[in-house]
C-alpha cells in the first residue's frame, strides 16, 4: 500500500517536473517575465550540467549491474563474500579501488549484489566508501589540492573510516534486509532457488507452473540481450529520481549566494553543518566535487572542506531519492543520520590536526 502511494507521488512529481522543464526550455512560448533572466539562465546551466555529469555514470552503473545479474551467479556472490564480518567490512571499503564507480551508478549495483547474496552491511560499506576510496577520485582530489595534498590523504582515510564504522554498526543492529519488498525477476528467482534448496513438502497447494522457474539465457548473445533489457529497466527506474534530484539541486544552487558562505565560515559548529548541507544540496559527482571545494579554501578551514568532500559522495539529494526507491525509509533515515554524525565528528577531529 505504502509502495503504491510512493509510486503515485513520484509519478505526480515527474509530471510536474516535465511541465516545468518544458516551460523553462521553451520559454519563448510562455510568459516567464516574472522570473529573473539571470537566475533562469543559471538554473538551466546547473540543471543540464548535473544531468550530463550524472547520466553517464548511472548508465555505467546499470550496465554493470545488469551484467552481474546475467553473468554472475548467486552462488558465486555468496562464495566470494567473506563470512567474517570484520573482513567483510574491511574488504567492502576497498572494492572501489577495483571497481571505481561514481556514486551516481552505485545504487543499482549494490541493490543487485545484496539481492544476489552479498551481506547487506558489506554492500552498504561499498556504497559509501566506493565513490571516495578509488583511484579516479584520489587523482582528482590530489590535483585540486596540489598545494595541500594532506586534504587528499585525509579524504581517503576519513571516507574509509566512516564507511567502515557504519558497516560495523549495521552488522550489530540491522536484523533484516534493508531492501524494499518489491522484487525483480532476478531476486524472485534467487528466493525461489533458496526456498527449494531446503527440504519441504509438496502437499501444499500452488499454481501448476510455480516450480517452472524462468530459465537463464544460455547463449552469449542471449545473455547480452537479457543484460541490455535489465539495464533499460533499471535506467528508467533510477533516471526519474535523478531528474527530480537535479531539478531540486539546481533550484537550491540558484537561490544560495556566495555571501552566505562567509557568514558561516568562522563559526566552529555551523561551518561544518553548512558545508555538509551544501554538499548534500549541490549533488556534484565525487570525481569533480574537489574542484568546487578547492574554491572555498580561502574562506573555510580544512575541517569543513573535508566534511564537504566526505559527506557529498555518501549522501546527497539525488542519491537520497534513488536510495528511497530501493531501500526502506527507516533504513535510509538511520543511514543518513549515521553519515552526518560520524562525518561531522571525524572531520572536526582531523580538521583540528591539519
Amino acid at each position: 500500500m505504502r509502495q503504491g502511494v510512493f509510486n503515485s507521488i513520484i509519478a505526480g512529481l515527474s509530471i510536474i517536473i516535465m511541465g516545468m522543464i518544458a516551460m523553462i526550455f521553451f520559454q519563448g512560448q510562455f510568459n516567464l517575465d516574472w522570473i529573473h533572466a539571470a537566475a533562469l539562465q543559471s538554473f538551466k546551466i546547473v540543471f543540464i550540467s548535473i544531468l550530463l555529469e550524472a547520466l553517464p555514470f548511472i548508465l555505467i552503473g546499470v550496465l554493470f549491474s545488469s551484467l552481474i545479474q546475467v553473468f554472475v551467479s548467486d552462488a558465486f556472490i555468496r562464495r566470494f563474500a567473506p563470512k567474517n564480518p570484520v573482513a567483510g567490512v574491511l574488504i567492502g571499503g576497498l572494492l572501489g579501488v577495483v571497481f571505481p564507480l561514481c556514486e551516481c551508478g552505485m545504487i543499482p549495483v549494490i541493490r543487485r549484489l545484496i539481492r544476489k547474496g552479498m551481506p547487506s552491511y558489506m554492500g552498504i560499506v561499498y556504497l559509501l566508501a566506493g565513490p571516495i576510496v578509488n583511484p579516479v577520485v584520489y587523482a582528482s582530489t590530489f590535483t585540486a589540492f596540489r598545494a595541500t595534498p594532506e586534504i587528499a590523504y585525509a579524504r581517503m582515510i576519513l571516507g574509509y573510516a566512516v564507511a567502515a564504522a557504519i558497516g560495523f554498526i549495521l552488522y550489530a543492529f540491522m536484523k533484516k534486509s534493508p531492501l524494499k519488498e518489491s522484487r525483480t525477476t532476478g531476486e524472485t528467482e534467487h528466493l525461489q532457488r533458496e526456498a527449494h534448496s531446503k527440504p519441504h513438502s509438496h502437499t501444499h497447494s500452488h499454481p501448476p507452473r510455480s516450480h517452472e522457474h524462468e530459465a537463464r539465457p544460455s547463449g552469449f548473445f542471449a545473455k547480452i540481450g537479457s543484460a541490455l533489457s535489465h539495464a533499460s529497466e533499471e535506467f528508467f527506474d533510477m533516471g526519474k529520481y535523478l531528474l527530480f534530484g537535479a531539478l531540486l539541486t539546481a533550484m537550491m544552487q540558484t537561490v544560495v549566494s556566495r555571501e552566505m558562505f562567509v557568514q558561516f565560515a568562522d563559526h566552529a559548529v555551523l561551518s561544518y553543518l553548512f558545508m555538509m548541507a551544501f554538499a548534500f544540496v549541490l549533488s556534484i559527482c565525487s570525481t569533480s566535487d574537489s574542484f568546487i571545494a578547492a574554491s572555498f579554501t580561502g574562506i573555510f578551514h580544512s575541517g569543513p572542506i573535508l566534511a564537504f568532500l566526505v559527506l557529498g559522495p555518501m549522501m546527497d539529494v539525488k542519491n537520497l531519492l534513488m536510495l528511497l526507491s530501493s531501500f526502506r525509509l527507516k533504513f535510509v533515515a538511520a543511514l543518513t543520520l549515521l553519515i552526518v554524525v560520524l562525518t561531522g565528528i571525524s572531520c572536526w577531529i582531523i580538521g583540528g590536526i591539519l
